[in-house]
């Protein structure tokens, strides 16, 4: 059975997302997470740029990292059950781009709330060209996904409107931010040549 396509999202709607379910009865059924726009996630495909990392494993390594982009941050976890994406973790220089391909997880918090964070499957580092052709792509993806929604032609896309309530013209303007953001990189590199 073929790997299932990684979606690209920003950190805004992952962090707003809190729909997992099963697709079929069957116990090794893929867990999908459903974002506010309507992305179904079994997979997530993020580049960003690694702010923090720490190393909160005590018998064993257990990396904990942060990736930014335009519009927040992504909380990463990778151990000894991810050892690739654990060790380029550990030899990754903070701050610098990285790609990262990785399933959601989720767990409850202290109060009870559900706290998604991604598994890496694969770090790695990139450049800032990589890195901003991601972000126009992203920006395309949930444009798309924002338009079926309100068109109410697919069905990924009326679910999590039902659910999430979502109010389009704030993902809307979370993509303008994202937009804004590249050219405002494009000014910083123009005015250091």
């Amino acid at each position: 059975m073929p790997r299932e396509v990684a979606k690209r999202l920003f950190a805004k709607e992952f962090q707003a997302s809190n729909l997992t379910y099963k697709d079929g009865e069957d116990q090794f059924a893929p867990t999908y997470l459903l974002t506010p726009t309507g992305a179904k996630c079994n997979r997530v495909f993020i580049v960003g740029t690694l702010t923090e990392k720490t190393n909160i494993g005590s018998d064993s390594e257990f990396w904990k990292g942060r990736v930014s982009d335009p519009t927040g941050a992504f909380v990463i976890y990778a151990s000894q059950y991810q050892p690739e994406a654990a060790q380029a973790l550990s030899e990754i220089e903070v701050p610098s781009f990285v790609a990262v391909i990785g399933k959601p997880n989720s767990f409850k918090g202290q109060d009870g709330t559900l706290i998604f964070s991604v598994r890496p499957e694969i770090i790695v580092p990139v450049d800032g060209d990589t890195r901003d052709m991601w972000v126009k792509d992203t920006i395309y993806n949930t444009a798309d996904r924002l338009v079926a929604m309100k068109a109410g032609t697919d069905a990924d896309a009326i679910k999590a409107k039902e659910h999430y309530q979502t109010d389009v013209e704030e993902y809307k303007t979370m993509l303008l931010n994202a937009a804004r953001s590249l050219k405002q990189m494009e000014v910083v590199v123009t005015s250091a040549k």
